[in-house]
């Protein structure tokens, strides 16, 4: 028995499909598929585009993106509270937290986006919203931006 399979041990190649060769290799994309287009899928005609004519309607599937925030985003956070053992449940529960903490601060972002007529929520609405729930953050006072200070007089 030998040790390896080669072509010609094969036996002959069926008719019905050639396969060109260079120098004994076989040639990708030679002899009965040279009309597909090679290495694009099947949505290469892009979307809504394929045997029918009709174009169909791409919808973005929804999904939980509080999961987007690994164990390992959480574990970090916690090392650097001090926390040196976490539990295997509070993961969920953090997600869970955050993600009621982040709607409530985005709802009164929202609130003092449309109480201004406007449809873009800035750095200072959440500057505002973060101020009316009990957290002040600084850094973002516009008004310091713009204060000029006065040099003190000598007399």
């Amino acid at each position: 028995m030998p040790l390896f399979n080669s072509p010609a041990m094969r036996g002959p190649r069926p008719a019905g499909r050639p396969q060109g060769s260079v120098g004994g290799k076989t040639v990708a994309g030679s002899g009965a598929s040279q009309s597909v287009p090679q290495g694009r899928g099947k949505g290469s005609k892009g979307l809504g585009l394929g045997k029918t004519s009709n174009l169909k309607r791409h919808r973005k599937i929804l999904k939980d993106n509080i999961m987007a925030i690994t164990k390992s985003d959480i574990r970090r956070l916690a090392r650097r509270g001090g926390v040196k053992r976490i539990s295997g449940m509070i993961y969920q529960e953090t997600r869970d937290v955050m993600k009621a903490y982040l709607q409530s601060i985005l709802k009164d972002c929202v609130l003092i986006t449309e109480h201004s007529k406007r449809k873009t929520v800035t750095a200072t609405d959440v500057v505002w919203a973060l101020r009316r729930q009990g957290w002040p953050i600084y850094g973002f006072d516009q008004n310091a931006l713009t204060k000029k200070v006065q040099p003190k007089k000598r007399f």
